[in-house]
């Protein structure tokens, strides 16, 4: 008699089917300086921190994100045309000792949603580490947009969740650079979507 064969959490990850351009390297695997070469849109630096319930550092996360352009355009497959052609909307990061990420890209300009109306810029985000048996789902909208109040997608989370999901802009260096902080569960646990 066999027996039940064990659970298995998320990772370790195969390096292979990770990395674009199929090398091992711990840096090829992380993309998060998403600016290209003339791209345009306001260049922009997202910095987080990924904690539990106890405020407690989680140290191997992988997050990714998936944006729009700063003309609210995702890139495709036959997007060669657009402006921003360079720009592919597309980054990883991971999560240093101390739980801390970042990201280096431009704003999004609003997107059009199931309906035909416009989303408020944002970014989405795919979160992977141990202990997961499938990857959670968020977003990344922005303090200083006025389309926040009539983001169809924003409106169906309870209005005291809402902050969970919007990233407080700081000026430091270069960069604006806006805090996004995810908690993975407790009192101020970050919003997830159920996709």
């Amino acid at each position: 008699m066999a027996g039940i064969t064990p659970s298995q959490t998320v990772g370790p990850y195969f390096a292979y089917g990770l990395t674009p351009a199929g090398k091992f390297a711990w840096s090829d695997l992380i993309i998060n300086n998403l600016l290209t070469p003339g791209v345009a849109g306001e260049r922009i630096r997202i910095e987080g921190r990924v904690t539990d319930a106890d405020g407690k550092p989680i140290n191997d996360a992988l997050l990714e994100i998936w944006q729009a352009d700063a003309e609210g355009r995702y890139a495709s497959a036959d997007s060669a045309a657009r402006s921003n052609a360079a720009f592919k909307g597309f980054g990883r990061a991971g999560t240093d000792g101390d739980g801390n990420f970042s990201f280096d890209t431009i704003k999004p300009g609003a997107v059009a949603g199931p309906a035909g109306d416009k989303q408020a810029p944002h970014i989405l985000v795919a979160y992977f580490s141990r202990g997961l048996l499938t990857h959670l789902y968020t977003r990344i909208y922005f303090a200083d947009e006025k389309a926040n109040d009539g983001d169809p997608v924003l409106k169906l989370v309870p209005a005291e969740r809402r902050h969970t999901l919007i990233a407080k802009r700081e000026i430091r260096g270069k960069l604006p650079v806006y805090r996004f902080d995810i908690v993975l569960s407790g009192d101020d646990e970050t919003v997830f979507f159920d996709v």
